[in-house]
């Protein structure tokens, strides 16, 4: 497979109930991850340099779920599956940041 155009990682990292980090498991990651795997598959993204992967912590957890994409180093956060079809068309094709889905700079 050759170097992907963009990568996007999905924390999908779990801590026992109570952990005060918290974490994205808790909040609900499966389902943006799945979603994304799902549209990646059915809309070809793969064939267009888009590559999906899920990933351990990526440090704001009370921002989460959180994805990270590269190389542009945006991270969205506070995610939900509905979000996915916006970040695929407006940022991973359209090359636009979703505004509303952004971690807030003092955060990352």
């Amino acid at each position: 497979m050759p170097r992907p155009a963009k990568h996007v990682f999905v924390c999908v990292q779990s801590r026992p109930p109570g952990h005060p980090r918290g974490s994205c498991g808790a909040k609900g990651c499966q389902a943006v991850l799945d979603e994304l795997l799902s549209q990646s598959q059915s809309r070809e993204l793969a064939a267009q340099g888009i590559q999906v992967t899920g990933t351990g912590c990526l440090d704001p957890c009370d921002s989460g779920p959180n994805l990270l994409i590269y190389p542009e180093g945006v991270m969205y956060g506070g995610l939900k599956k509905e979000d996915v079809a916006e970040i695929i068309d407006s940022h991973l094709l359209g090359g636009k940041p979703v505004e509303r889905l952004l971690v807030p700079s003092e955060i990352w």
